[in-house]
């Protein structure tokens, strides 16, 4: 089954072609890819990555606002019992930001600097220790 990915463009971001990139790359890769388009909240983000049933969610923010916005996901995801989706994102962000975004749970920042295949595959490292095959192998290995 290929990796389900989300990649959404939240608050009144306007530039989406990075995104439109991303999107595209992953489903060269294979990935299965749903595009949520310009302008959505934390909570329609969500609500699609759960609908969706998706392994990933990627988002792509350039606003500034990812310390609110990433948080707020983060939260939302807590509170809807949801674990096995793993959060990602890139965009403009700080990186004195990064840390404090991985200790929310965020499970990766792909720089401007990172191509295409670098997030390629940090999303199929991310998916095989933190997602559901991850957990599904790990499940499944014998206890010591």
């Amino acid at each position: 089954m290929p990796i389900k990915v989300l990649v959404a463009k939240p608050g009144l971001d306007g530039h989406d072609r990075g995104a439109k990139i991303v999107a595209r790359a992953l489903r060269d890769a294979g990935m299965e890819v749903v595009y949520t388009g310009l302008h959505q909240t934390p909570e329609m983000i969500v609500t699609a990555a759960v609908q969706e049933d998706v392994d990933v969610i990627g988002i792509s923010i350039l606003s500034g606002a990812h310390m609110t916005v990433f948080p707020r996901i983060m939260k939302l995801l807590g509170e809807r019992g949801v674990d096995d989706i793993c959060v990602v994102g890139g965009g403009v962000i700080q990186a004195d930001d990064v840390p404090k975004l991985k200790v929310l749970g965020v499970r990766e920042i792909f720089d401007a600097e990172a191509t295409t295949q670098d997030l390629i595959a940090g999303i199929e490292r991310i998916v095989s220790e933190f997602g559901r095959a991850g957990k599904r192998a790990a499940s499944a290995s014998p206890a010591p």
